[in-house]
């Protein structure tokens, strides 16, 4: 792994538990390339260390053109940015976790981390805030104020750089929703590893709010995804892989990367009835929509 490559103190790693650590193969290329709107590049997974650069690779190979690199703290924020600088393959989204925001405000460091991520908001190549929002699954009721103050201030940094929003929305639907209608949401909003119901895509349908769904729609047990994904506007919905979590099937548990969203793809087509051609086009439509062209040449959605 180069060090221009390499984040801050080294590629993260997943705790192992009793899963299976090999990496799946590559799966048949798609017939038109799309965009992994959410991955963590720097956190790694299983017994073959990828680095940055190769994952991209692998997931070219199999029509995964480009990634939304997403950070959750000030040192993968940077880093996201500056991947993004440096790699036409890669668009940055920059943020505070919603699960940090009670750490740093007890340690009276959250205003100052906030005033960064509005100085990285301001790069080029960033198209997006986050991942923020709440989550109260992690996070119990003595930190749900800070939660909500980082929430709100990140909201207004999407909407003052005239960027996407993506959302981390855990156990927190009605909350997430409520703070959205009270400040206001950016015209692009992401509601990120969409994890409702049909009750949740009806509402996203009618404020315009984008569904990216990942390899959990894919699980045996997530029928309730899948019927929010044939209720979801066509417009509105997203692919994301959340790697290295979330892998899809048939390789639950497994590490996952962005070059398994073709899984994730085929079983959303099967899914919604749809010719595989078709679905793939208009994911890779809507996602240019939200973040705009990934071409160094290129800016950002308008």
């Amino acid at each position: 792994m180069s060090a221009e490559t390499a984040p801050p103190g080294g590629i993260r790693k997943r705790a192992a538990g009793e899963r299976d650590l090999t990496r799946p193969p590559l799966p048949e290329p798609l017939p038109v390339p799309i965009y992994d709107n959410h991955t963590h590049l720097e956190f790694e997974d299983g017994l073959e260390v990828l680095d940055p650069r190769d994952s991209l690779e692998r997931a070219e190979r199999v029509g995964v053109a480009g990634v939304v690199q997403v950070g959750t703290d000030l040192e993968t924020s940077r880093w996201s940015a500056e991947m993004a600088a440096s790699d036409p393959r890669v668009l940055a989204a920059v943020a505070l976790h919603p699960n940090e925001a009670p750490k740093l405000f007890a340690q009276g460091l959250l205003s100052a981390h906030l005033s960064e991520i509005s100085r990285l908001a301001s790069q080029p190549r960033v198209r997006a805030v986050g991942e923020t929002g709440l989550d109260f699954f992690r996070t119990g009721e003595d930190g749900r104020d800070a939660q909500i103050e980082s929430f709100e201030a990140h909201i207004d940094i999407a909407k003052g750089n005239g960027l996407a929003l993506q959302i981390h929305d855990r156990d927190a639907h009605d909350a997430v929703v409520s703070t959205l209608k009270r400040i206001g949401a950016p015209e692009r909003t992401v509601f990120h590893c969409f994890s409702g119901d049909a009750e949740l895509a009806k509402i996203c349908n009618d404020h315009g709010w984008y569904m990216s769904f990942s390899g959990t729609s894919t699980f045996k047990n997530a029928q309730g995804l899948r019927d929010a994904l044939a209720l979801a506007k066509p417009e509105l919905v997203l692919i994301e892989t959340d790697a290295p979590f979330l892998t899809p099937e048939p390789f639950r548990g497994r590490p996952n990367a962005p070059y398994l969203m073709p899984h994730t793809v085929r079983r959303m087509a099967e899914a919604l009835g749809e010719p595989l051609e078709e679905l793939c086009a208009r994911l890779a439509a809507n996602t240019e929509k939200v973040y705009g062209s990934w071409s160094m040449d290129e800016g950002a959605a308008s």
